[in-house]
């Protein structure tokens, strides 16, 4: 009788209910073989260029995917900090621009601390100098919360910005030409990356963007994971129980700091040119956008509110200048709505507890009803 009324509870639900529940009803190698083609597929997009998803001809279609693909690894980058660790940071971009100002330090001919090594052999190194400067960072802020720390890192990405105007090195608005790139030539003896061609660029992002997403995923299964929500429900608690709070917001941080290095990088290489003028506070406002438009805390709603936020204007260019009072319009509605995001957050339980959850309860585990991001405001203390 009770598997007779959840199967017609399961029939009322929502369509989107209905695919979440299918989805989680699966084991993790069923996943997989569901994931594989809609990885090919998403491989296949620049070759493939549908009409219905082409930008062209307003837009190069390759570039486009790039352009999404890139925000899509800011965004899982900044899910972890605020959407797990449940941490306001409006400064992300001050990450992003350290990681491509690295690149460019390090191998644009403009720089006289050009190395010559492998593109490859930068990238680690964007890496490890933009997660140290997400500690020193978070070493002296990450005791402040809620409003008083999206402060502090709203004023860190301005210093960034700021320091690439004034310090002579840096070359503020001249910037750094010829930032290097991966290595590689075609048939016909041009280089397989560069700035006009998006193919191998978006592909290369994919790749980069499945492993940390594989990374990530390990991470919140983990004792890390754990202490992070447990952080983002209530740090007090989560003190009281025993949880060092302040060593797992640095965690946070620098694991978040990381991946926007890698994208800055990335970024750097692909445009070939960096100045101080393409780090502002409008940009890192959009990356936090993307997460709060797409679900934060659920890593394919992130990716999917990143595709929105670099998608819609290339695609409709008539609207390409309005696009922050649309995007602006769109979060107003979404907060009164669906607070919790286009594609909300579970409770995060780990396997075992899932299937736990569904032989206590009947029942998948729910979708969070409001944005992670309202709770981490809830700890500010005076």
């Amino acid at each position: 009788m009770s598997a007779h009324l959840q199967t017609q509870k399961s029939e009322k639900a929502p369509f989107g209910q209905r695919v979440r529940d299918w989805w989680n009803g699966l084991n993790r190698f069923q996943q997989w073989g569901v994931l594989i083609p809609v990885v090919v597929l998403i491989y296949a997009l620049p070759i493939l260029n549908p009409p219905l998803l082409t930008t062209e001809p307003g837009t190069d279609f390759q570039i486009a995917l790039f352009n999404a693909a890139r925000f899509a690894l800011i965004a899982i980058g900044l899910n972890v900090v605020v959407g797990q660790a449940g941490l306001l940071d409006l400064g992300y971009v001050g990450f992003f621009a350290v990681g491509a100002y690295v690149a460019a330090i390090l191998t644009s001919p403009d720089s006289a601390l050009r190395w010559d090594y492998p593109w490859i052999a930068i990238i680690p190194v964007a890496v490890v100098v933009t997660m140290v400067t997400g500690v020193i960072l978070g070493a002296p802020t990450l005791r402040l919360r809620g409003d008083y720390l999206a402060i502090v890192t709203l004023g860190f990405g301005e210093i960034v910005r700021l320091l690439a105007d004034n310090v002579a090195p840096l070359r503020g608005q001249r910037g750094f030409q010829d930032v290097g790139r991966p290595e590689g030539l075609n048939a016909d003896g041009t280089a397989i990356f560069n700035s006009s061609d998006g193919t191998p660029w978006y592909w290369l992002v994919v790749t980069v963007i499945i492993v940390v997403l594989i990374l990530v995923g390990n991470l919140e299964r983990s004792r890390v994971g754990r202490a992070w929500v447990a952080i983002r429900e209530d740090e007090d608690a989560a003190e009281i129980m025993g949880v060092p709070t302040f060593k797992f917001k640095i965690w946070a941080f620098t694991m978040g700091a990381a991946i926007g290095g890698l994208s800055g990088a990335i970024y750097a290489g692909q445009i070939g040119f960096v100045n101080n003028q393409k780090f502002d506070v409008v940009t890192s406002v959009l990356f936090l956008a993307a997460v709060v438009l797409g679900g934060s805390g659920n890593k394919v709603g992130v990716i999917l509110g990143a595709f929105v936020i670099s998608y819609i204007p290339d695609r409709f260019q008539a609207i390409a200048e309005y696009k922050y009072l649309i995007f602006g319009l769109a979060l107003i509605v979404l907060m009164i709505f669906r607070p919790q995001g286009l594609l909300g957050s579970r409770q995060r339980l780990l396997a075992k507890g899932r299937q736990a959850y569904r032989k206590l309860l009947g029942r998948p585990e729910q979708i969070a009803k409001e944005s992670s991001m309202i709770d981490s405001a809830k700890g500010v203390q005076s």
